[in-house]
C-alpha cells in the first residue's frame, strides 16, 4: 500500500440492500480509479455474527459508535465513515462518482448474494419459529456443521422436517409444537422434549430412543452454539440446547454440531422469560419448522 492509495472495509448485515449499496460503491471506485485504492475488503455477516461485530467495534470505538444504528460500517484507511449514505456522500464528493440503481436492483441483489452465501458452506440450514406466551416472536434459523457431525446433524434436521413419521410408541417425531422447557440465566436455552408429556425429561432420536455421542470437535465457544442435551455418555436423543454466552466446559461432555445464525432477538427473548425453577412461567414454543430452502 503506497502512502496514496486508499482502502475501503466495508462489514455489514448481508440481508440489507444497504450493505450491497456500499459494496457496489467500493467495488465501483476500485474499477473506475484503480491506481487510487486498494481492493476493497468486504465482509459479509449473518445476523449473529453483525451483532457480534457490532458490540465489539462499540467497546473498542466507544464515544459516539455507542449510539451507532446502522446495519454496516465502512472504514476509509482505518478509520471510521460511516454507513453507506455516509459512503455515497464521500464518493460524490471526492471522487464525482455516482451508482445509482433501483430499489429493485438492490433487493434482488441481496436475496441472490445471501442464497449464494449460505450454499457456499456447503451446510444445512433449518429453522424454528417461535410463539412466546402465544404470540409470534420470530425465527430462530441454525446453521448444521453436517460435515463434522453428519450423524447429530441429520437427526436434528429431520426432527425439524417430521420426515420420519412416528416414533415406535406413536408420537411424531418432530419439534413442531414441542416447547423450550428449561431457561438457565447464563447458561443456555434447552428444548427439544417431544414426548407428548412434554415435561422436559423424555424425547427420541430418529434413530431409536438415544445414539452416541458423535464427536467433541465443535467447541461451545460463544452464543448461540446449537448442541444435544443428554443423560450422560452417548444418550443423545432429541433435546438440544443453545448457549447463551460460552460455556466451555461442556467442550467434552455434550455434542455441538450447530449455531444459531438468525434470531438475535428470539433469543434474547427466550433468554428474558420469567421462570420457576428454571422452566418458563408461560410457553415458548416451536410453532412451526423445517429446512431453509435454498
Amino acid at each position: 500500500m503506497t502512502d496514496s492509495q486508499m482502502l475501503i472495509e466495508i462489514a455489514g448485515l448481508i440481508t440489507d440492500p444497504a450493505f450491497h449499496v456500499a459494496r457496489s460503491i467500493a467495488e465501483g471506485l476500485k474499477e473506475t480509479f484503480s491506481q487510487e485504492f486498494l481492493e476493497p475488503k468486504i465482509q459479509p455477516l449473518l445476523e449473529c455474527e453483525w451483532n457480534t461485530y457490532l458490540c465489539n467495534k462499540k467497546r473498542e470505538l466507544r464515544g459516539e459508535v455507542w449510539q451507532y444504528s446502522s446495519s454496516l460500517m465502512c472504514f476509509l484507511n482505518g478509520h471510521l465513515l460511516g454507513s453507506e449514505k455516509d459512503l455515497v456522500s464521500w464518493a460524490r464528493n471526492q471522487w464525482d462518482y455516482t451508482f445509482t440503481q433501483s430499489e429493485a436492483f438492490y433487493v434482488a441483489l441481496t436475496r441472490e448474494y445471501y442464497t449464494k452465501h449460505l450454499q457456499k458452506t456447503g451446510h444445512q440450514f433449518v429453522f424454528m419459529e417461535v410463539e412466546i406466551a402465544e404470540e409470534a416472536a420470530g425465527r430462530l434459523l441454525f446453521e448444521l456443521f453436517s460435515d463434522v457431525c453428519p450423524v447429530t446433524s441429520k437427526n436434528f434436521e429431520a426432527l425439524c422436517t417430521g420426515e420420519q413419521g412416528l416414533s415406535e410408541s406413536g408420537f411424531p417425531l418432530c419439534y413442531k409444537g414441542s416447547l423450550f422447557h428449561r431457561i438457565v440465566p447464563n447458561g443456555w436455552v434447552q428444548g427439544g422434549d417431544i414426548s407428548p408429556e412434554k415435561r422436559g425429561d423424555g424425547g427420541q432420536s430418529i434413530y431409536g430412543p438415544t445414539f452416541a455421542d458423535e464427536t467433541f470437535a465443535i467447541s461451545h465457544s460463544k452464543r448461540g452454539i446449537l448442541g444435544m442435551a443428554n443423560k450422560g455418555p452417548h444418550t443423545n436423543g432429541s433435546q438440544f440446547y443453545i448457549t447463551l454466552q460460552p460455556t466451555p466446559w461442556m467442550d467434552r461432555t455434550f455434542v455441538a454440531f450447530g449455531q444459531v445464525v438468525e434470531g438475535v432477538d428470539v433469543l434474547r427473548r427466550l433468554e428474558e422469560a420469567q421462570t420457576c425453577n428454571e422452566r418458563p412461567k408461560y410457553e415458548c414454543k416451536v410453532a412451526a419448522c423445517g429446512v431453509l430452502k435454498l
